[in-house]
């Protein structure tokens, strides 16, 4: 489950986000200097085959202007509505709360707002710290800005259902783990580009960019996960509800037996491929 509901936020994330940065490129083009290719050129430190990539990927076609129509806007705002949803999915999900689906889009729309917001600061923290000790105070700096946006991100998607208590280990477990992914991200990222381009050119480097969200959104999921679990352990200590003795050798057991057995099953599997004729 963990794995489907990250390839639905990576993708949801793709649609939305790369239009979304276009139409902003656009928009605020003759004010402010905004490149999304750019940004993420410098961010991750791409070249070569790479950075061609990104760069057409973001290049408004041939001979025309970057400007959006009625339907451009239309479109974009389902595609971020949708990315919205997904997220809110996540959050529903893992606390069991009630879905709310479309009745939770006017939170959704102050979330897509918030999230631009951790956008600017977090690309100027890193410009700011660009190249320094590999990225490790860059990727310090933007742990606590981290964790105060999913904890917003939390409250805002989950129409304030989930509190703010139970969203802290959240917050606190999302931002050392994105952190740390960021940090490996920027130097993983412009290998992956660099090889996806080569092989696939412009198509690589979508393929380069859904994996990296990919991978985000999974520490994303698993940050949830952990997060609701700590919070519900801090419930039952504060409560004085903590189990027996007894029940937590049988959970113990039981999840070393059923580990045994997938072990077992899996060398089975292994084991029978091996000894299959080879035609």
């Amino acid at each position: 489950m963990g794995f489907d509901r990250s390839m639905a936020l990576a993708s949801s994330a793709f649609t939305a986000l790369v239009p979304l940065a276009l139409l902003v490129g656009a928009v605020l083009g003759g004010l402010v200097h905004v490149d999304a290719a750019e940004r993420i050129i410098r961010r991750y430190d791409l070249s070569g085959a790479g950075a061609d990539a990104v760069n057409l990927l973001f290049a408004p076609a041939e001979g025309g202007s970057p400007s959006i129509g009625v339907f451009g806007v239309l479109f974009l705002m389902i595609s971020v509505l949708s990315f919205a949803r997904a997220a809110q999915r996540l959050f529903e999900q893992t606390w069991e709360l009630r879905p709310l689906s479309v009745r939770n889009s006017r939170n959704g729309l102050w979330w897509i707002l918030t999230l631009a917001g951790y956008a600017l600061v977090s690309g100027w923290i890193s410009a700011l710290l660009d190249g320094r000790a590999a990225g490790v105070p860059a990727a310090v700096c933007e742990a606590p800005v981290t964790a105060v946006f999913l904890i917003c991100t939390g409250r805002l998607l989950s129409a304030r259902r989930i509190t703010w208590r139970a969203l802290i280990p959240f917050g606190a477990t999302g931002a050392v783990l994105l952190s740390a992914y960021s940090w490996g991200a920027a130097l993983y990222l412009p290998r992956l580009f660099n090889s996806y381009a080569d092989r696939y050119g412009v198509v690589g480097g979508v393929f380069a960019m859904l994996s990296a969200l990919f991978s985000a959104m999974f520490v994303l999921v698993a940050s949830a996960a952990l997060g609701r679990e700590t919070a519900d352990e801090l419930d039952r200590i504060r409560q004085h509800r903590q189990p027996s003795e007894h029940e937590v050798r049988q959970e113990w057991a039981a999840m070393v037996e059923q580990t045994r057995s997938r072990w077992q099953r899996a060398r089975a599997d292994v084991s029978r491929h091996r000894r299959r004729p080879t035609p």
